[in-house]
């Protein structure tokens, strides 16, 4: 793909490699939000393979692989530096190291990809098990951070369809294998119209009908309330009032969804407020965000209101982000005094016992979904019943005014793909949204706006693939793919040294 001069240059250069390596995958960011031009994932996918023909060292490749990830994730994460700026007195100056050490770690991802193919001797086939392996990795190695994997820019296209039937490992698979096919054929006529190819399939939206909707009416409710005003005793009433408004607008709904953390008490303080919602709803349920405590533990929660006010259903959040609600290694951190951004108590949060449905009557039952927890695939998946839709409440002001809330959503119609559910989505500061199991947009509230709308349920599709399977496929088929290769680089020295013996003989 590259002239054997320019090759030349950049296999001698080490330093130019590298930079090429930076710039390829930082145009990778541009397939995300607040870029949104999806086509351009094809650019480090395809860059990867052919960085790798310029490596000859292991060494060279695990740097280049490296950087390849630093730029791709480093201008595509940059939303990381926005919770710091929050209390930017006390944890600003953490922002930059935030992202620089997260780019660093998940460049390393995808170093190891590419310097286990070039160990392999540099075939491409060993890039596209060992690259879905990275990812594979990511999403669970030190509790998993998915977040800006490839297929994520795939979610508004056909080629996201594919999500129903290999989950984000399985299509990470097909998007390797086709940058590995681009990178690798000689012709240019058939390179490009391979491009032209994967890249409508990438940008042409489903082409499924309208979404099939049921009779039920949800109400989402969006406060927007600024993180850094969203604790403040002043500004307290003001987001309570506002919620309950919307709450009591217009006709009764069958359901009213508040975000996460919608008040700002401890479960045990809020039955008064829990009363006047009530009223509000006039026999609606209401699902809310709320933090609880249980002895000496605190939690982040949600719980269903009934027509009285009382709490029929709850649910604990339990996968919790390291760093905002819990610290990892949390006595050293204490004692340099830094503590989790998100929690409101000194030790963080404690992880509720996992995944359970919510049963809302009419409406079937529902999978809670507490902000981050979306992000993972195999979380979503993991109930043994099939729910009725996917409820997610979220507060994504830690997230800022741009790319991070867009960057959620588009993994939060992932999972709807996944499943084939809807999803309905509640958020503090937006995008609220509801989801049909096509991942469409069906109804939305604009970022950083109040508000609240009313929007029909869309019914849920039959059992995909992927929801019956799970990525215990694909984690075998990446697992048998490596071992094949590292047995076939066994035998390929073996034949060498056995070559290498006749010939002094």
């Amino acid at each position: 793909m590259i002239s054997g001069t320019t090759a030349r240059f950049f296999t001698e250069r080490p330093v130019a490699r590298v930079v090429l390596a930076l710039v390829t995958g930082a145009f990778g960011a541009c397939a995300h939000a607040p870029f949104h031009f999806a086509a351009a994932i094809l650019i480090p996918l395809v860059a990867g393979f052919v960085l790798l023909s310029l490596t000859i060292r292991v060494r060279d490749a695990l740097w280049t692989g490296w950087a390849l990830g630093v730029g791709y994730f480093g201008l595509t994460l940059t939303w990381i530096t926005e919770p710091f700026k929050v209390d930017a007195a006390l944890t600003g100056w953490m922002a930059p190291f935030a992202l620089v050490l997260l780019a660093a770690l998940l460049g390393a991802f995808w170093a190891v990809a590419v310097a286990f193919a070039r160990w392999a001797g540099g075939h491409p086939v060993a890039l596209v098990f060992a690259w879905t392996g990275a990812e594979l990795a990511r999403a669970y190695v030190f509790t998993g951070f998915p977040w800006a994997s490839p297929p994520q820019a795939l979610v508004s296209g056909l080629a996201g369809q594919g999500l129903a039937w290999g989950g984000p490992h399985g299509v990470m698979l097909a998007c390797a294998a086709f940058a590995a096919a681009i990178a690798t054929t000689p012709a240019l006529w058939v390179r490009g119209a391979i491009m032209i190819g994967g890249a409508a399939f990438i940008l042409i939206p489903p082409l499924d009908g309208p979404s099939r909707l049921t009779d039920h009416t949800i109400r989402l409710v969006q406060p927007n309330a600024p993180q850094d005003e969203k604790w403040d005793p002043a500004m307290v009433p003001v987001f309570i009032n506002r919620q309950i408004g919307y709450t009591g607008a217009a006709a009764v709904p069958d359901l009213v969804v508040w975000p996460e953390t919608a008040l700002p008490y401890l479960q045990e303080n809020a039955e008064p407020v829990f009363d006047e919602i009530a009223k509000a709803a006039r026999g609606a349920l209401v699902v809310l965000g709320i933090q609880r405590r249980q002895d000496r533990d605190y939690f982040n929660s949600l719980v269903v209101l009934d027509a009285q006010g009382d709490v029929v259903l709850s649910y604990d959040k339990h996968h919790l982000v390291p760093f905002g609600e819990y610290m990892p290694f949390a006595s050293f951190f204490r004692r340099i005094e830094i503590g989790g951004l998100a929690a409101r108590i000194e030790n963080g949060y404690a992880a509720g016992p996992g995944s359970q449905l919510l049963d809302l009557g009419a409406l079937g039952t529902a999978l809670p979904l507490i902000c981050y927890e979306a992000v993972f695939a195999h979380d979503v998946g993991g109930t043994s019943e099939r729910p009725s839709l996917l409820l997610q409440l979220t507060n994504d002001a830690w997230f800022g005014q741009r790319s991070g809330p867009q960057q959620h959503l588009a993994q939060a119609r992932m999972r709807a793909i996944e499943q084939g559910l809807p999803l309905i989505r509640s958020a503090n500061t937006g995008i609220s949204a509801v989801i049909d199991p096509k991942g469409r947009v069906t109804n939305a509230l604009a970022l950083n706006t109040a508000g609240y709308m009313d929007a029909a349920l869309p019914a849920a599709a039959a059992p995909t693939v992927y929801s019956r399977s799970g990525d215990w496929p694909w984690v075998l088929i990446v697992a048998l793919g490596l071992i094949a290769i590292i047995l076939q680089r066994s035998a390929s020295r073996r034949a060498s040294g056995i070559d290498a013996r006749r010939g002094r003989a």
